[in-house]
């Protein structure tokens, strides 16, 4: 028996949450689950509302709603769980501006200068309005798009629950491509105390920017897992302990007493040669302070699709979005020039 919409919308969430955990099993109604026992019963049941051309045609509209609720569920989480240590990351009706009221400590009031940025799509720079205690983000839409042969469709080897993977994973990397952008034209408004340039991993000069970051609260350090991999000391292991957690995980989780978060990596194609997060930036920040990375979701995703000529069909979605930085003078930031992306490949 076929799942109701509204069942059929929480198995979709359920499932397209349930990829990037570490869990073994996940909840639907009253039982558990294994991701590929979700994900298995998804294809099925979307195979009922689509397995040949007149039920895609006469259920298109309810396909196209799952996947639009889904993504606009979905998608925020999976950028908070990644980004939310630094971010603050919000959802905005359709039309209503997206503003972020700014948390103003004694600290700050004292002795924060504050720098902003905004990077537009497509590398377009755009000034954004800081408004007292306010700061409004201009939002444009990203898309992406999964293309399905029709024989391939009628055929069962390419299905919806494929679509929204490949367009949900395409709209994560777009926007964490954005929040790179941006994180990197804030670094330029940074004074010479804050940042540091190297051709390598240098202990002291880590250690120095660690100083000014801690002086407004301990800090955590933020990089890639190529970035943590360097981060050893000068003259040999310490403990055996740390050179086990070396060899364990690839990184130490702790750098003199600082936690290290490692952010996810992608690329940007199948050919593993271009990488959505540049892994030559390591980002200091204090706990506590400021979350210098403003991400505004705005509106509800729109889902359409296009014909081709060989009625091949591409699937388009369409999210609204806008990512700003506000940088302050407690922040740091170490770039290992050797692991620059953009001058390596």
């Amino acid at each position: 028996m076929a799942l109701n919409k509204s069942d059929l919308l929480e198995l979709a969430k359920v499932t397209a949450n349930a990829k990037a955990s570490s869990q073994v099993a996940y909840s639907f109604g009253e039982d558990k689950f294994s991701y590929s026992e979700l994900n298995e019963t998804l294809r099925n049941e979307l195979r009922e509302l689509a397995g040949t051309y007149s039920l895609y045609r006469e259920n298109k509209n309810t396909i196209f709603s799952l996947i639009e609720e889904t993504i606009d569920d979905v998608l925020p989480r999976k950028v908070m769980d990644q980004y939310g240590q630094f971010a603050d990351i919000r959802t905005f009706a359709q039309g209503d501006k997206p503003v972020f009221t700014q948390r103003i400590t004694a600290a700050a009031k004292r002795r924060a200068k504050q720098f902003i940025t905004k990077v537009g799509l497509a590398g377009i720079y755009e000034v954004f309005k800081l408004d007292g205690k306010s700061i409004e983000v201009t939002t444009e839409a990203i898309g992406g798009a999964a293309q399905i042969g029709f024989e391939e469709f009628l055929d069962g080897r390419v299905d919806f629950a494929d679509v929204l993977d490949v367009v949900m994973e395409g709209l994560d990397e777009a926007i964490y491509v954005e929040i790179e952008k941006a994180l990197r034209a804030a670094v330029n408004t940074l004074g010479t105390a804050n940042k540091a340039t190297e051709s390598n991993f240098v202990e002291t000069t880590m250690d120095n920017l660690i100083a000014v970051a801690d002086s407004y609260g301990k800090s955590t350090i933020y990089c890639t897992y190529e970035f943590a991999a360097t981060m050893v000391p000068s003259e040999g292991w310490v403990s055996d302990n740390m050179r086990d957690q070396k060899w364990n995980n690839g990184y130490l989780a702790n750098y003199k007493g600082h936690n290290v978060v490692v952010l996810n990596q992608s690329f940007e194609d199948e050919t593993n040669m271009k990488k959505v997060i540049n892994p030559a930036y390591a980002y200091i920040i204090p706990v506590g302070a400021e979350k210098p990375v403003k991400i505004a979701f705005e509106g509800n995703t729109i889902v359409d699709e296009y014909v081709n000529k060989d009625r091949s069909r591409e699937v388009q979605v369409y999210k609204k979005l806008g990512v700003a930085t506000l940088i302050t003078n407690n922040i740091c930031v170490y770039v290992n020039t050797t692991l620059d992306t953009e001058t390596s490949m």
